[in-house]
């Protein structure tokens, strides 16, 4: 039985021998190679100072072999907790990857809501379905402190005509300047060069509209120099042109140090849509 006890303490010295350590490692392994070899020996001597030593040998044996172990325990731990905190990091880059595109499709979901609700209202509205209205969207804004203009996806294919009068909603926002194919150019009434003959109400006064290249506003001029013009006045197309209907709603006067404005109904820079009056004119 104490054979058997000193084989096996010799086992592990001769297993922690062939590991693969450092230099220092390699030195303290044949050190106990060397005492379990030892101790073996003297399982064959029976005294009592014999097992006394055979037995302190072995708490050396036990103990070095466990401390000598330790470092490559701490090692070979460290390197599964950082596979771990590597898994652990791939699994969030995964879960942040998801949710941006979730947020992104989220997005794009509201989008398209706000769109849709955009446009059935526009439909809801019965001058939609007349054929004097030819109904379009909005593919560029081109507006800069120097140009004021929009393109929309309907153009000489479609009916379209220079100077048609341009609505949002059942308000006024500009006129046809440009034509192509299969779109067209709207200045806007906020344009610098846009000048648009109105009629301010009450009163029936003649007026000409002129952008100020401001998208809140625009100025009135060649008004009579005796006039009832006041703040709260309306003021609509006049159609003396012959090419812009009139009636058409423009925006509510404003009066300020003598000189009289115009305050838009149509907020320019959230036109999606617009409608070109009378396109079906031109195709007769």
């Amino acid at each position: 039985m104490a054979t058997e006890t000193g084989r096996d303490d010799f086992i592990i010295a001769i297993r922690s021998a062939f590991l693969k350590k450092g230099t220092r490692q390699k030195f303290s392994l044949f050190t106990l190679l060397i005492i379990s070899t030892l101790v073996l020996s003297l399982e064959y001597f029976k005294s009592g100072p014999v097992d006394k030593f055979r037995s302190f040998t072995k708490d050396f044996i036990y103990k070095g072999s466990y401390f000598i172990s330790l470092p490559f325990v701490s090692i070979n731990d460290q390197y599964h907790n950082f596979q771990d905190h590597m898994s652990m990091y791939e699994n969030y880059k995964k879960i942040e990857n998801k949710i941006l595109k979730t947020e992104s499709l989220e997005n794009e979901i509201d989008y398209y809501k706000s769109e849709n609700k955009r446009l059935k209202k526009l439909l809801e509205e019965k001058e939609m379905f007349s054929e004097k209205y030819l109904f379009s969207k909005i593919l560029l804004d081109k507006q800069s402190p120097y140009l004021k203009s929009l393109i929309v996806n309907k153009g000489y294919d479609h009916g379209v005509r220079l100077g048609l009068a341009v609505r949002e909603k059942s308000y006024f926002v500009g006129k046809i300047i440009g034509v192509n194919f299969l779109t067209s150019r709207i200045l806007l009434a906020s344009d610098l060069n846009s000048k648009i003959p109105v009629i301010i109400e009450p009163g029936s006064i003649n007026a000409i509209l002129v952008g100020t290249g401001k998208n809140e506003f625009a100025e009135l001029e060649y008004l009579p120099k005796k006039n009832n013009v006041s703040d709260g006045n309306i003021v609509y197309t006049s159609g003396i042109d012959g090419i812009i209907e009139p009636a058409i709603p423009i925006g509510k006067v404003f009066v300020n140090e003598g000189q009289e404005y115009v305050r838009f109904f149509v907020d320019f820079n959230q036109i999606k849509f617009v409608k070109i009056s009378n396109y079906n004119d031109n195709s007769k």
